[in-house]
């Protein structure tokens, strides 16, 4: 029979990279937490890991990861259920974010969290789509914050209790040779951009970028934050989700710039769960009430969800 020890013990390995790292964290001895990893792999009949210099998931350990996260994601909720959650003010708040939502979004809404509900413990993941809703999947995570709506299979299987709106801004450093005017004509644009980027931010690329870019001298394919270090050295100019450079755009250290005929772009995000959860939690609903406030602080339309307030 698995026990929970068992499944924190194999949890925490995976999570630290080594047993003794892992029983650190845990408390235990090295002894205690190899003795519960050989446990729980005579109930599996194998291995789970490969010992060496490093430590490895063999493909039953591999295989069972999703399911004891899931398992104690679980078991976790049940406890916090226990413990007052019904005030919303003791338990854990888990969430996902995508990158691109981590450090304006993510970051100051947990700190406002924090300090409201000292009690809970805060538990936050950065990843890609994928990673984000698999974590949803496994109830690795409660929350997840990602481009909506999903693209994918997974559109009818989360639902948004907010979402947000916001515009995508064409921008140059000063040092630019397209930061002498804000508005341009298609074909001076073209004529006068050295380097257009392509980011990996879009979920899908709008049809009038990809037009650009098949137009333009020449196009760099780079991930977000390589794209804004070319931008800011006045090598490039970018798209980018207005929240992720307006400090830039505030201090002047970034220009907007304007493509006559070109049209308004918009990102929609939002804070999901699953479909199939009945309820949402009283520390969920207190955690997109204050996401919803930074939203609106950094000037991104927000679409609040019908839901029933925390009692």
């Amino acid at each position: 029979m698995v026990e929970t020890d068992q499944l924190l013990a194999f949890e925490r390995i995976v999570r630290e990279g080594s047993f003794s790292k892992a029983a650190f964290a845990l408390g235990i001895s090295q002894p205690t937490i190899s003795a519960r990893i050989q446990a729980l792999e005579k109930s599996l009949g194998g291995a789970v890991f490969t010992r060496g210099r490093t430590v490895h998931l063999t493909e039953r350990g591999t295989s069972f990861l999703p399911y004891a996260r899931r398992a104690l994601a679980v078991l976790n909720d049940g406890l916090n259920a226990a413990k007052l959650a019904a005030s919303g003010e003791q338990g854990a708040l888990r969430v996902a974010a995508l990158r691109s939502l981590t450090v304006h979004l993510l970051a100051r809404s947990s700190g406002v969290f924090m300090e409201r509900f000292p009690e809970v413990q805060c538990t936050l993941f950065e990843g890609d789509h994928w990673l984000v809703i698999e974590q949803l999947h496994d109830g690795v995570v409660e929350l997840g914050l990602i481009c909506y709506p999903p693209l994918d299979y997974g559109v009818a299987e989360v639902r948004p209790l907010l979402r947000m709106i916001e515009p995508i801004i064409l921008a140059v450093h000063p040092s630019h040779p397209l930061s002498q005017k804000r508005v341009w004509s298609r074909e001076d644009f073209l004529q006068s951009c050295p380097l257009l980027l392509q980011q990996r931010w879009w979920q899908v690329t709008p049809m009038a970028v990809n037009t650009l870019n098949t137009q333009a001298r020449k196009v760099a394919d780079v991930p977000m934050e390589v794209g804004k270090h070319l931008v800011h050295t006045g090598l490039a100019a970018g798209f980018f989700p207005k929240m992720l450079i307006q400090p830039e755009l505030d201090a002047g250290v970034l220009v907007p710039l304007e493509i006559q005929g070109f049209p308004s772009m918009l990102r929609e995000t939002a804070l999901v769960q699953l479909a199939r959860r009945q309820h949402t939690s009283p520390i969920a609903q207190h955690f997109a009430g204050i996401l919803a406030q930074v939203a609106r602080s950094l000037d991104i339309t927000v679409v609040r969800e019908k839901q029933e307030e925390p009692g």
